[in-house]
């Protein structure tokens, strides 16, 4: 049905992903759909699949052919429409079934693509899962014996709300009708993304004061790209929080499952230091705990977990890998310096509007701003992530292997990562791309700044 080559081009390490009509197609999620119901079976999971989409003109689709793919081989399945990707994770673990979301996150608008989990919000990534898929759609579609499953719709945006503010203890959040210390201002730039169906349904809760910017749903993105990870896309929010004089920034990426804060400034928060305040906040809920940092976060992050006393755990980058380390480990937390932050309390999977909160929680009972919040969190100098075109990652990377090995200490968790006396860098290929990706972390600008020239000039 499809050839192994096609297949390569779109089922990623996490996901599956590619160009809508060329890649992604109407028949390539049916024919998806009749293998993850015979790998679900297989897997012994529940006979029933959740399915949410975004906002893109294609998911409606997408997500109607997945569903009579499933059907066709027997298994119910249940839309909840549109929906966040941490909205699907909360239906998947809620109901406790495997679960499909339609979107291409942060990507343009001519793509879309499906990420998946087993029961109870599961991840499903190359090595848990999506090979044996991308096996079973190239052997192509199995004709069903059996009777044809029901596919029904169900709305779970009001539990999904209700969840997320339960999460927190009666007088965490300053809850709408109840007096509160202060009332926060909170710009939200939705990105014509997920958050501008989610944030709504959220904030209303709550007794604080939104200023929202671009909430009309629209897969074409037409404001800028849904990508708050990339600064040319926090102009607009910047510029916002600045004459609006609000307490705090929030942008979401297109399907919501990251969220980037912007303080009272206009200064984008690192998001380790967001990694380290959630983790101090959960350390004094569970003293002694796990938490999970992914190699590109501040060396801060674990100073700081450990002197809270808690037992800092480093992984890889990459959603499975944390969500995998949290179930072995038993950790309640987990941040990536991508934006993505994990609760265990949510199933260990990740929420951009659970961050949120958690940030929105520690504000409105500390008696200073945001910036005066996070400052002792941030203790030392960082290049944030930064591409490069390669002609051959991996002979690139071996080649700066190769011009530090013989002076510094270096692991090879995930790329390549050198420990210098008062800096670090790590090196990595992208998945998906022929892309180098570099960061760097410093005790000042001035050393970072070298540091980060030096490694440059090794492939550029």
């Amino acid at each position: 049905m499809f050839t192994r080559q096609e297949l390569d081009a779109v089922i990623k390490a996490y996901d599956i992903r590619g160009l809508v009509d060329e890649q992604i197609t109407p028949e390539f999620a049916f024919v998806l759909g009749t293998a993850f119901a015979r790998f679900l079976s297989e897997e012994r999971e529940p006979g029933t699949v959740v399915i949410g989409e975004d906002m893109r003109p294609s998911s409606d689709l997408l997500a109607t052919a997945f569903a009579d793919g499933v059907s066709s081989q027997g298994m119910d399945a249940i839309r909840i429409g549109l929906a966040s990707t941490d909205m699907l994770y909360f239906a998947s673990g809620y109901l406790n079934l495997p679960g499909v979301m339609f979107t291409a996150s942060h990507n343009p608008a001519a793509y879309n693509g499906m990420k998946l989990a087993k029961s109870g919000a599961r991840p499903i990534g190359s090595e848990s899962g999506l090979l044996r898929i991308k096996q079973l759609m190239e052997q192509g579609v199995a004709m069903s014996t059996g009777p044809i499953g029901k596919v029904t719709e169900r709305n779970l945006l009001g539990e999904y709300v209700d969840f997320l503010l339960g999460t927190f203890g009666s007088d965490a959040l300053p809850l709408a009708g109840a007096p509160t210390k202060k009332r926060l201002k909170i710009v939200i730039d939705a990105g014509n993304g997920m958050a501008g169906y989610t944030a709504p349904a959220i904030m209303e809760r709550l007794n604080v004061e939104i200023v929202p910017m671009y909430f009309e749903l629209d897969g074409n993105f037409p404001n800028h790209e849904a990508n708050p990870i990339d600064p040319a896309n926090l102009v607009d929010l910047v510029k916002k929080v600045r004459s609006e004089k609000a307490d705090i920034g929030l942008a979401f990426d297109g399907d919501a499952d990251r969220c980037f804060l912007v303080d009272e400034k206009g200064e984008l928060v690192n998001p380790s230091a967001l990694t380290a305040l959630i983790a101090i906040r959960e350390l004094k809920r569970k003293p002694g705990s796990t938490i999970i940092y992914n190699l590109i976060s501040s060396h801060a992050v674990p100073e700081i977990v450990e002197e809270h006393g808690g037992v800092a755990l480093r992984s890889r980058v990459g959603h499975s890998y944390i969500k995998k380390m949290m179930a072995e480990s038993g950790a309640i937390f987990g941040g990536e310096h991508s934006g993505h932050f994990y609760f265990a309390d949510f199933w260990k999977a990740d929420s951009g509007a659970l961050a949120a909160l958690f940030a929105i929680a520690e504000l409105a009972h500390c008696e200073g701003t945001l910036s005066e919040l996070l400052a002792p969190l941030n203790r030392y100098s960082a290049s944030g992530e930064i591409n490069t075109t390669v002609a051959d990652t991996a002979a690139s990377i071996a080649f700066v292997k190769a011009s530090f090995e013989q002076d510094y200490a270096i692991d090879e968790l995930d790329g390549i990562t050198v420990q210098g006396d008062d800096w670090w860098f790590n090196v990595r290929g992208s998945n998906t791309e022929p892309l180098l990706r570099l960061n760097v972390e410093a005790a000042t600008p001035a050393r970072m700044a070298q540091v980060r020239d030096q490694v440059l000039a090794l492939f550029r």
